[in-house]
């Protein structure tokens, strides 16, 4: 199952540092996601992109987890060459990240 499947993200950036929320389509999958989407997961998905560390943040009354990339956006906007320098595209990404499947998902069809 793809983590878009169970949630929704929220990105932004500065610098060179790309900050990604994951937010849970239903609270009852937060718990899932905090088990299953964790920095080191995250930092392997991104591994031919990042350059620094991820840290990750929990929000379990919001379902969210925030995840902050450093060395992520090749110097920043106005210093990369890459087509989209934003952060943006990072959360599209992790979205298609490939999780277990979780059958007693309420959020899942």
């Amino acid at each position: 199952m793809k983590l878009h499947e169970i949630a929704h993200s929220r990105s932004g950036d500065k610098g060179d540092t790309s900050n990604i929320s994951v937010i849970a389509l239903d609270m009852g999958d937060f718990a899932f996601l905090a088990e299953h989407v964790t920095a080191d997961c995250v930092a392997q998905h991104f591994s031919k992109t990042i350059t620094g560390a991820v840290t990750r943040y929990e929000l379990p009354t919001l379902g969210a987890l925030n995840f902050v990339l450093t060395g992520a956006l090749g110097g920043g906007v106005v210093r990369s060459l890459a087509l989209d320098t934003h952060g943006k595209s990072l959360s599209s990404a992790l979205l298609e990240f490939e999780l277990p499947d979780n059958g007693a998902s309420s959020g899942s069809p």
